[in-house]
């Protein structure tokens, strides 16, 4: 649900590191009272760093937790702002290889394209129905979004929240992998579970969130934003298919500040922020990377973390690669993912709405 993103989800868990805030509802008892995870990202540009590290990679890891396990790829959520339709293709089929060469495995997990499940847009329009539109009119990201917009946003834009909470919902989903920025947004996935709950009856389970380890990756060009595939400096984000010397001039390039110790403090962040990536992609901690580099000034140290980045990055951008040559089999992967997830959603849409009272 990255959805617009899918914050590093380094772990896109290790799990539940901290749960929201407020009180949480106990889950709504269930034949098959499994743990199951749903999160999804949307199909715009090449995985960057900062999708890595906060949403694959713990999507990786969450594959081998008991539980079934699915990951949209939130074609739906996509068009809120216009897309090429050719283009909006071809990303849906570069997404599905890049998760699949980050170690994303249809056999122990169902990817799957959020389209092709009609289940989402039937619930969503169940789920608009229940929420007020000030509640939506007042969530960060609605503001964020339209700030910069001369004529406002898309009613697209606006509902996009209640279609992320019928991702979730359909499939009776108990975690959810989310970065801080998507913290309001889980909230109104939660309430919106409550509210249905006690309409209807209990149905479903009210989701936790599981917030990643790894804070967000900032942009290289200014560490006061996070790390995004909209920036207009192209130095500021680093894409997992970006060649060596791609990597190596945009961490050269990286904004620090004026001191040329290497060191961990928030009045640093652009310093902060190397350490954080060096850690993230060695697996080391932060403290003991601070330690290893006395002596060393950070012009020496960005090219320290570039390498770490292109030795982490080169084997799945070398498999990218190779999976783009075969369309069809990324074609067939998304068939089949989306084959299961409709076999779990189809009962579920069919229970709520008779629940609301369709025939």
């Amino acid at each position: 649900m990255a959805l617009h993103s899918m914050r590093k989800t380094r772990g896109c868990w290790g799990f539940i590191r901290a749960l929201h805030k407020g009180p949480e509802a106990a889950p709504a008892p269930q034949k098959d009272a499994l743990r199951r995870v749903f999160s999804g990202i949307q199909p715009t540009g090449t995985p960057h760093l900062g999708n890595y590290l906060g949403a694959i990679e713990s999507w990786v890891g969450l594959q081998k937790e008991p539980g079934p396990v699915l990951y949209s790829i939130a074609d739906l959520h996509s068009i809120t702002v216009p897309q090429d339709p050719a283009v909006l293709r071809q990303s849906i089929l570069d997404m599905t290889a890049a998760l699949l060469a980050c170690g994303i495995n249809p056999e122990k997990s169902i990817l799957f394209q959020q389209s092709q499940v009609a289940e989402h847009t039937q619930l969503s329009w169940i789920l608009t129905c229940m929420v007020r539109l000030p509640r939506l009119q007042h969530l960060h990201q609605w503001k964020a979004k339209t700030a910069d917009q001369k004529h406002g946003g898309t009613v697209g834009l606006l509902t996009y929240p209640v279609l992320q909470a019928a991702d979730v919902l359909l499939y009776k989903s108990t975690h959810v992998p989310v970065g801080v920025d998507q913290v309001q947004h889980m909230e109104l996935v939660q309430d919106l579970a409550r509210g249905f709950n006690k309409k209807y009856g209990e149905f479903f389970p009210v989701p936790k969130s599981i917030l990643t380890s790894m804070k967000k990756v900032k942009s290289l060009r200014d560490p006061s934003a996070k790390m995004s595939k909209s920036d207009p400096d192209r130095l500021a984000t680093v894409r997992i298919t970006d060649s060596p010397e791609e990597i190596v001039l945009k961490f050269r390039k990286a904004v620090t500040d004026f001191t040329s110790e290497v060191t961990l403090d928030p009045a640093r962040p652009g310093v902060s922020n190397l350490v954080a990536i060096h850690a993230a992609v060695t697996g080391l901690p932060a403290e003991e990377l601070v330690r290893r580099s006395a002596g060393v000034d950070t012009a020496r140290y960005k090219l320290l973390v570039a390498d770490a980045v292109i030795e982490k990055f080169a084997p799945i951008k070398s498999e990218i690669e190779k999976l783009k040559t075969d369309k069809g089999h990324l074609e067939k992967v998304l068939q089949a993912g989306s084959a299961k997830a409709k076999e779990l959603a189809y009962p579920v849409c069919q229970e709520v709405k008779k629940l609301v009272g369709f025939l």
